[in-house]
């Protein structure tokens, strides 16, 4: 349904604007009417107004451009658990939202919603009608809120969650960006010598004639490579890319590098800690609001990314479906950690599940964070390492055939 933006003058004399969803100008004219504002112009959101009441018949292309990050969510959930708690009215609450929000993808979707339940839809059922912004997880707490009577509280557990799990991405993002830029420029000062410097120097080589040593005549193989076939290098390069992307989304790709991420060397550990401090936070957010744990299993399969703990917690579901523990098909798969599971059988045995939870996830975190500080410091001089070790292998290689030379002419 297109959202539309308006100007108006309301029963108080006073001007006013805002944004309505209906299916025509028309049907945006006669709601707006109902809500006491007698409307001076009106266009689609994001096209100029016009005079009068006549739309822009333009295609806004920038909307197909537009995107809702988890942290502007977030932000969303945090506010609306505000003004919930202050016991103002859902709709009244959505309504203030609409004017708050910056997002205009964000701000159309809340307009859609606030409409829908005006008419009485479930505010989770308004939700679901938007999956590119809120998760299946968002939806899933929202509707339990609806249940249990304590949307301010959902709501805040689960703005709480989004800003955890956005606030432990921008670490791991921020940490590796430095040894990425640095890699990234280290490769194109490499490819400059290759391609441009090499060339140049070794020339003077085939002009006498003189046998080459292994390392000179692999740099010159290589400097004419990607100086006469750079396009065909990447290329190869894109298409490897693309075609590893492409495996890895088919079942059995999908499982053989999930299967290997955890046990890849040094890095297997991280993506461990990383998907079950996930899984741990997302299912102690979950049973706090009031959802049983089956359902609860069911939703937070899907959090972990990872085909291999993906199977195992559906075991786990069937499990306890079935009469046993959480903590004993969990221990039984091998996937997760003693600690891990001991403390999830303490929690079960002492009822106290959901902050057990919590610390599991709060020592991940904290594992992770000093495993990343630690990885970033040894990547550093690794790829230093590597890159002087590169460009001594240029020099030698240029410098071999000269030493040759001079030998021969004394």
């Amino acid at each position: 349904m297109p959202a539309f933006e308006y100007h108006g003058i309301n029963t108080q004399g006073k001007n006013c604007s805002g944004t309505i969803d209906a299916d025509s100008e028309r049907g945006a004219r006669l709601k707006i009417r109902k809500i006491g504002v007698f409307p001076t112009s009106i266009s689609l959101e994001g096209q100029s107004r016009t005079k009068g009441l006549s739309l822009n018949a333009n295609v806004n292309l920038a909307k197909y451009f537009e995107s809702v990050s988890n942290k502007e969510v977030a932000g969303m959930t945090r506010q609306l658990s505000t003004l919930l708690t202050a016991h103002i009215p859902l709709v009244e609450a959505i309504a203030a939202l609409v004017d708050q929000v910056e997002n205009p993808k964000l701000r159309r979707a809340l307009s859609a919603i606030k409409e829908q339940v005006v008419q009485g839809v479930k505010f989770s059922d308004a939700l679901a009608a938007h999956p590119a912004i809120f998760s299946k997880l968002f939806i899933y707490m929202v509707a339990a809120g609806e249940t249990s009577g304590a949307m301010e509280t959902v709501m805040l557990r689960l703005a709480e969650l989004m800003e955890k799990a956005a606030q432990l991405q921008g670490k791991i993002i921020g940490a590796l960006m430095y040894p990425a830029i640095m890699g990234f420029v280290s490769l194109s000062l490499v490819s400059f010598l290759v391609v441009y410097v090499v060339p140049k120097v070794t020339k003077i080589f085939e002009d006498v004639h003189a046998t080459l040593p292994l390392p000179t005549k692999i740099l010159i193989a290589t400097s004419d490579f990607l100086g006469s076939y750079w396009y065909l290098a990447i290329g190869m390069t894109v298409g490897g890319v693309y075609g590893f992307k492409r495996f890895i989304k088919t079942p059995k790709g999908k499982d053989l590098w999930d299967a290997f991420t955890l046990k890849a060397p040094i890095f297997g550990k991280l993506f461990r800690m990383l998907a079950i401090a996930r899984f741990t936070r997302t299912l102690a957010t979950l049973l706090a609001s009031g959802a049983q744990l089956l359902n609860s299993l069911e939703i937070v399969k899907n959090i972990v990314q990872n085909n291999v703990l993906m199977r195992v917690i559906e075991e786990t579901r069937v499990s306890v479906r079935e009469g046993q523990s959480l903590a004993e098909p969990l221990r039984r798969s091998g996937q997760f950690p003693p600690i891990v599971t001991h403390m999830i059988a303490v929690g079960e045995r002492t009822g106290e599940l959901e902050p057990m939870l919590n610390r599991v996830a709060d020592d991940f975190e904290a594992q992770i964070d000093t495993m990343v500080g630690t990885l970033t410091t040894l990547l550093e001089p690794i790829m230093i390492l590597v890159m002087g070790g590169v460009v001594s292998f240029i020099v030698m290689s240029i410098l071999l055939p000269i030493l040759q030379l001079n030998d021969l002419g004394s």
